[in-house]
C-alpha cells in the first residue's frame, strides 16, 4: 500500500499529492479550439492562452489551511479541482490568476475520480479551459503543468507523456483508494500542483494533476514521475457532477 505525501509512504512509492503546501497548524468549453502550436513553436503562447483559466483553490480553517490548484470550466467561476484538495473541514476561496481573491463553496463532489466542484462566487467573463481527448494523447508528447507548486501560483512546468493507462493506490484517512487509467507524465508536479492543468501543445487540458511518486518517507519533491486524471475521465466526471448542482 502507498501513502500520501505529508503521511510518508515506502520507498519509491507513488503518493497522492493529498496535502498541499501552506498546511499549518492554526461547463467544459466548446469553443473553437485554437490553432496546434508545434514543438518549434514558442511555449509561452500556450502559457498565454492557459493561464487566465487556472486558478488556485484555497480552504482556511480552524486549526489549519491548505492550497491547492483548479481550472475553469465556466464563465461565471464554475472551478474544477481535486476533491482532496477541498475534502478538510474550512471556508473554501478560488484565487484567480489576476490574484483577486472570491468566495467560493463545494457544489459537488467525485470521490471514485478524486474531482470536485468549486463555484466561486461574485465573478462573471471567466475564460474556460478546453479540455482535449484521450485519443490524442501520445507517449512522447510535449506538455506543460500548470499549478501553485509549494504555494508558487501562476507556475508551469514542461515535460512529456511518460506512459498512459497507470493506476497507482494511495492510503487516505479513510483507508486506500485505487486511482486508474491515470496519465504519467515527467513534467515537475509538486505538492500545490493538485487540481492543476496538464495541458498539450494546442492549449488543450488533456488532465487533471492528482500524485506524484517520492524517492523515499522523507523526501516530497518531484522526481519526474507525476500523474494526472485523462481528459475523457475528467469529462465524464464533470458532466455526472454538475447533474448533482441544484
Amino acid at each position: 500500500m502507498l501513502a500520501l505525501i505529508a503521511a510518508g509512504g515506502t520507498a519509491g512509492g507513488v503518493a497522492a499529492e493529498r496535502y498541499l503546501t501552506d498546511s499549518r497548524s492554526t461547463s467544459t468549453s466548446t469553443a473553437t479550439a485554437p490553432a496546434t502550436i508545434t514543438e518549434g513553436d514558442d511555449l509561452a503562447a500556450i502559457v498565454k492562452q492557459v493561464q487566465p483559466s487556472v486558478v488556485t483553490v484555497l480552504v482556511d480553517g480552524a486549526r489549519s489551511s491548505s492550497l491547492g490548484s483548479g481550472v475553469v470550466i465556466s464563465s461565471d467561476g464554475l472551478v474544477l479541482t481535486n476533491n482532496h484538495v477541498v475534502a478538510s473541514d474550512g471556508t473554501v476561496s478560488v484565487r484567480l490568476s489576476t490574484g483577486q481573491t472570491v468566495p467560493a463553496r463545494v457544489v459537488a463532489t467525485d470521490t471514485t475520480h478524486d474531482l470536485a466542484l468549486v463555484q466561486a462566487t461574485g465573478v462573471s467573463g471567466l475564460t474556460p479551459v478546453t479540455f482535449g481527448t484521450d485519443d490524442s494523447v501520445a507517449v512522447g508528447d510535449t506538455v506543460l503543468a500548470f499549478g501553485a507548486p509549494l504555494g508558487l501560483e501562476n507556475t508551469v512546468t514542461s515535460g512529456i507523456v511518460s506512459a498512459v493507462g497507470r493506476s497507482i493506490d494511495t492510503a487516505t484517512s479513510a483507508g486506500s483508494e485505487q486511482l486508474s487509467g491515470l496519465l504519467q507524465t515527467d513534467a515537475p508536479i509538486n505538492e500545490g500542483n493538485s487540481g492543476g492543468a496538464l495541458v498539450d501543445l494546442s492549449g488543450h487540458v488533456i488532465g487533471i494533476n492528482v500524485a506524484i511518486a517520492t524517492a523515499s518517507d522523507s523526501s516530497t519533491g518531484s522526481i519526474g514521475v507525476g500523474f494526472a486524471i485523462p481528459a475523457d475521465t475528467v469529462a465524464a466526471a464533470v458532466k455526472q457532477m454538475r447533474s448533482q448542482i441544484n
